[in-house]
């Protein structure tokens, strides 16, 4: 009863006073950090609304069709862009990495979690993305923060397109450096802050594939404008690897520039299948990170069912270029037939197609409307996006068969004439 009584206490968080008839009245409840707690109502809403749509349980692998609520549906939402989640080759190579290395490292990288496993991967990145050394991270989210902040000091700045990926964001508050943010691809804008701040040590961080617009960072003009005001450039290629390029090594070799980008941040849970990140550069720079990026340094190091399936989808990404093929022209199907419908897919330039909708709560009613009707989408709301700018986010996998795409072009037709995103003819 005690215990109770304590816990009580100290839920309502109240001032004791002296007895009631001293006439001092008791205070108010002092404020709690967990009151926003109770004041965030925007979930229970949209649950009772019946269109609150994450964190839904799927009871199958990310195929083509995957099961959830108990029925099948066509997956237009994952990030397995290659297929390669369950391919034979990436599982057994988890399954023998796990025999013979344990579960865990047990430790990071820096005292006692580093495996051959992790050496050879590293090798295999720094030759693909044709830099001099690469660094293995837990996830490519702590890879953005340790290299960001690892770099960025007092009196520098990092200067970010306002549609960079929330980790970069995370990654110059990290730092101890100036943040400097400019409009979405507009390189004037860019010009502008690089004019302000010449004369400092400036980063220039910019994702490669916008996550939810799908459109492409104009690398040849970020990395000119780099040149001349004497800037750093890192380009987070999530997005990328394994999509873009002629060897599928991402924005940079798609647009010729590799030699003029410093750091290339890559992810391991899209194309290449599992999880983890890395960061290529010059080998300096790279060894100075594995001493000063705290995200490495105290966090347990990749386990090595990951790092093996990294190395197997990177072998069947350079071997396998058909997939890329087969990847590209399902895109070019799904993101041509939403546009005959009369969809508006935005500046798309890669697999992700996005479906503008625009205010919030219709593109919530819209998602749920596509979900029942057998479709796997994610509903992209402010601020994920601008105020007035939600979107359905799609993008295809190279496993993607037409009957998906004409099954999901069909649903896609019937809830938007429902909602009068198309016409009626």
């Amino acid at each position: 009863m005690k215990n109770n009584n304590l816990a009580s206490g100290l839920t309502k968080n109240l001032v004791e006073s002296t007895e009631s008839d001293s006439g001092i009245k008791p205070m108010r409840p002092r404020p709690s950090i967990f009151d926003r707690v109770g004041d965030y109502q925007r979930v229970e809403e949209l649950r009772a609304a019946d269109i609150y749509p994450y964190f839904k349980a799927l009871e199958s692998a990310q195929e083509p069709e995957v099961r959830c609520d108990g029925r099948d549906m066509v997956m237009l939402s994952s990030n397995n862009y290659l297929g390669l989640t369950s391919h034979p080759k990436v599982v057994e190579a988890a399954i023998k990495a796990t025999r013979e290395y344990g579960t865990g490292c047990a430790g990071s990288r820096f005292l006692n979690g580093t495996l051959a496993l992790h050496e050879e991967l590293e090798a295999r990145l720094a030759k693909f993305f044709s830099k001099q050394a690469a660094i293995v991270f837990p996830t490519g989210f702590q890879a953005n923060l340790g290299g960001i902040a690892g770099l960025v000091s007092k009196g520098d700045v990092v200067i970010i397109d306002r549609s960079n990926h929330a980790c970069i964001y995370d990654g110059c508050r990290l730092s101890y450096g100036q943040t400097r943010k400019y409009n979405h691809n507009d390189m004037e804008d860019l010009h502008r802050l690089l004019t302000e701040n010449q004369g400092r040590p400036m980063l220039i961080v910019v994702d490669g594939v916008f996550s939810m617009e799908g459109d492409l960072a104009p690398l040849p003009e970020i990395t000119r404008l780099a040149d001349e005001f004497g800037a750093a450039v890192m380009v987070d290629d999530a997005h990328g690897i394994g999509v873009l390029g002629k060897n599928g090594a991402g924005t940079a070799q798609h647009f010729g520039v590799e030699d003029k980008v410093d750091i290339i941040m890559g992810t391991y849970s899209k194309s290449m299948a599992t999880i983890g990140g890395c960061l290529a550069g010059d080998a300096d720079t790279m060894d100075y990170l594995k001493h000063h990026a705290r995200p490495l340094i105290f966090s347990a190091s990749l386990p090595a069912a990951n790092t093996a399936s990294a190395l197997a989808a990177l072998d069947i990404i350079e071997n396998e270029p058909e997939r890329r093929e087969r990847l590209w022209a399902n895109a070019d199907y799904l993101r041509n037939g939403l546009i005959d419908l009369g969809f508006d897919t935005l500046n798309t330039e890669s697999t992700v197609v996005p479906v503008f909708v625009g205010d919030d709560m219709q593109a919530l009613q819209f998602w749920r409307k596509l979900f029942d009707g057998g479709l796997f989408v994610t509903p992209v709301i402010h601020p994920g996006v601008a105020k007035d700018a939600a979107l359905i986010r799609t993008s295809v996998m190279a496993s993607h068969r037409p009957e998906h795409l004409d099954k999901a072009l069909d649903i896609f037709a019937s809830v938007g004439r429902e909602f009068g995103l198309i016409n009626n003819s």
